[in-house]
């Protein structure tokens, strides 16, 4: 350890693959002006920080050849640059540097030779004029055989030389380059074309400032006037402490440049990617554990069977569908059925409730948005149409599209193109779309509330999802159906059902269709005694879901538009009722037997003020 501590030349001990100072001694305290507590807070790479990029070399190349040697590191000292002579050992793991002033050391090789000169006469000096001349030759072979193109300036900006890899680089012959002022030549613009002013160069920078100046995004000009991305180094050089030029090593890193962008590309195409697919999880477990049958629909009725033919001709094609029918009678069972049996059944099934969007949000739901697009766009978000892509999207309550909207969704339909809100990049996409609706959308036709071009785009293959009430041979399947899936998720044994309670449920006109029935068989289930089950309550009732059909007193039946009135009339009931609360337990929407949402486009339908029922 004396001898390492005492040695006459500045060592230090290094751990590269960590970066750490492990041990210095005296001399290398003096030398770098560091005592040894400071040195071991530095990094290896700190310490050499101007020259980083030899640093990483020399390493290499000592760990290779187990021994080496180089003048090319250099650090900083008293705001002064030091530039050193080193020879390194490789101790594995470690490396013994033993660095040495360079200028002392040329002085001293000076010094030497002027000496044996003297002693030696005059044709000493001859000798010593050819070693000079060898040792311009070998700095030539050195500066030819580096793969790294350097240039050197003068304080004027103009070239002193160019190495060999600076002309393969550029280009430029030697001739063409020195003793003018390279800036004009190779870093007169941007790489946007704008001026580059040779007051903000860095490279002129480094013999006026004295620093070492590293730069990575801009771009160096070819002969051929075509743009070549660099990263380089300029390093001044003084002589006396004067500052007389700068030395500039760069390296042409087009095709880095070129990797990054398409890994950025790569990762962008991740994050969208892992957005998507995100969201379709999220639509793949609400498949999961949506109270849906997805492999048949219940029923053996005429008219059941003849929906289920429709379905079966229509599925496999890549038809748009609109289904027609009450609520509460299935219509996202059909939509889900025709899916399954599509070529796109890999996909999710994309549901959109038209009755639930507020209408400034539609065409972002729709299509996406892009970052700052509008107040709250936080970040870019993909539309239901775009992630609806190979897949098909189900528009549920399709006449609640605004009219502003209609016609982007036609375009879509007819060109399968839109652009995100914030963007004015054309996406495309292949996209089914069913189409649901409870409303007479020809009216709307005609009060101009909906697109003619729209409808007819929607309506290519009309479905019809009938009534509970036309399909009451089929009540006692579903009541079979709802009874054993309420049983099992309450885990109690199925109770039982008699023929007279089941007359009853065949009787009744339910206006709420199958959601309404589903509902009464819940709770009747819960309310069951002694495993029987009793909807007696049918034969009298005059709850407020219950919108009958029944003859005048002429025997005539009511008018569609009696219908309305009292259908209105009960919606107002129940939220009388339930003090204008629509979703939830005791909400107007479980007391009329129907979805929160399509009870919110009733009220929306009818004018009713929901507000004048809040207590």
């Amino acid at each position: 350890m004396d001898l390492f501590q005492y040695a006459p030349t500045a060592l230090i001990l290094i751990d590269p693959i960590n970066n750490q100072v492990l041990e210095v001694n005296q001399q290398a305290e003096n030398l770098f002006g560091l005592t040894a507590h400071a040195f071991k807070k530095l990094a290896v790479s700190q310490l050499f920080q101007p020259c980083i990029g030899q640093l990483y070399n020399f390493s290499q190349e000592v760990m290779l050849k187990q021994q080496a040697w180089t003048s090319e590191l250099f650090t900083e000292r008293k705001g002064e640059s030091l530039h050193l002579e080193v020879t390194a050992k490789y101790i594995a793991p470690n490396i013994l540097l033993s660095c040495e002033d360079a200028s002392v050391v040329f002085a001293k090789r000076y010094q030497s030779s002027v000496d044996l000169s003297f002693q030696s006469g005059l044709s000493h000096w001859q000798k010593n004029e050819t070693i000079f001349e060898e040792i311009e030759r070998h700095n030539q072979l050195l500066l030819s055989a580096v793969g790294d193109g350097i240039y050197g300036v003068d304080a004027q900006g103009k070239t002193t030389f160019v190495n060999d890899a600076a002309e393969a680089i550029l280009g430029w012959k030697r001739s063409e380059l020195t003793g003018k002022k390279i800036h004009d030549v190779i870093h007169h613009s941007h790489q946007d074309g704008r001026h580059y002013h040779s007051q903000d160069c860095p490279i002129y920078a480094a013999f006026h400032d004295g620093t070492v100046h590293f730069v990575d995004n801009e771009v160096f000009w070819s002969k051929q006037g075509k743009a070549i991305s660099v990263e380089y180094t300029s390093t001044p050089v003084t002589d006396n402490g004067m500052l007389i030029g700068a030395v500039v090593i760069f390296r042409d890193v087009t095709e880095r440049k070129k990797t990054q962008a398409k890994l950025l590309t790569a990762l962008a195409e991740v994050d969208a990617l892992k957005s998507r697919l995100e969201l379709e999880n999220a639509y793949l477990l609400e498949e999961i554990n949506a109270d849906f049958n997805h492999h048949q629909i219940i029923g053996q009725s005429a008219v059941v069977q003849r929906m289920i033919n429709q379905i079966e001709l229509v599925g496999e094609t890549d038809a748009n569908v609109l289904i027609i029918g009450e609520s509460g009678t299935g219509k996202e069972l059909i939509a889900r059925a025709l899916h399954e049996t599509s070529r796109r059944k890999a996909r999710p099934l994309i549901r959109v409730n038209c009755a639930a969007i507020p209408a400034e949000l539609f065409e972002s739901e729709f299509f996406g948005h892009v970052k700052g697009a509008f107040s709250g766009a936080i970040s870019d978000r993909l539309g239901r149409f775009e992630l609806a892509d190979g897949a098909t999207i189900f528009l549920d309550e399709v006449g609640e599209i605004p009219l502003q909207l209609q016609s982007k969704l036609l375009r879509v339909l007819q060109e399968q193109q839109f652009e995100r809100v914030g963007e004015s990049k054309t996406r495309k996409v292949d996209v089914r779309v069913i189409a649901a609706t409870n409303q007479d959308l020809i009216k709307l036709v005609e009060q101009n509330k909906f697109r003619e071009d729209l409808y007819f785009r929607l309506n290519v293959f009309p479905i019809n999802s009938p009534p509970l009430r036309e399909r009451r041979d089929d009540i006692p399947l579903l009541v079979k159906h709802f009874i054993a899936k309420v049983a099992t998720r309450f885990n109690q044994p199925q109770p039982q059902i008699s023929i007279a309670q089941m007359q009853h449920l065949q009787n009744y006109n339910w206006p709420g269709n199958i959601r309404e029935l589903e509902n009464i068989i819940e709770r009747q289930v819960i309310l069951a005694k002694g495993g029987k089950l009793s909807f007696d309550f049918l034969a009298s009732e005059t709850s407020l879901n219950k919108v009958k059909l029944k003859p005048k007193n002429d025997g005539e039946l009511i008018s569609a538009q009696q219908q309305k009135l009292m259908e209105k009339a009960n919606i107002e009931n129940a939220l009388k009722q339930s003090l204008g609360k629509i979703y939830g337990e005791n909400g107007a929407a479980e007391l009329l037997g129907l979805k929160p949402t399509t009870l919110a486009s009733k009220i929306k339908k009818y004018g009713i003020n929901r507000l004048e029922y809040v207590a």
